[in-house]
């Protein structure tokens, strides 16, 4: 633990790698495991990120897919579903989703706060 970069060094050093790659941003963050998604503008819909996958939707595409015998095709965007706000980067939730109910391992008490 003593090596893991703060989520603060991480995301500076994440911002200047999409900094480098065209059409590529960061999408999403989650602060608690030091990630961060950077995603290919074509997900950024009217202005707003569709990083998720609708699952519904992609095993339906796959069933067609087969039924078809590989005729019927279909890209990532066929099955996006939007990002949830408070898995946004930037946001304050830094990933964590508030309906969630966060527990903590060491002392056994129950955290309420929802982020």
């Amino acid at each position: 633990m003593a090596n893991v970069p703060w989520h603060q060094e991480v995301v500076a050093f994440v911002q200047q790698l999409a900094d480098m790659l065209p059409h590529y941003e960061i999408a999403c963050e989650h602060e608690h495991s030091n990630c961060l998604l950077i995603a290919h503008t074509k997900f950024k819909v009217n202005g707003e990120w569709w990083t998720w996958i609708n699952y519904d939707r992609f095993q339906e595409l796959v069933q067609a897919h087969d039924d078809s015998e590989g005729q019927q095709s279909f890209s990532a965007l066929d099955y996006v579903a939007k990002t949830p706000s408070w898995a946004l980067f930037g946001a304050n939730e830094q990933g964590f989703d508030p309906a969630d109910t966060r527990f903590q391992r060491r002392n056994k008490t129950k955290d309420i706060s929802g982020c």
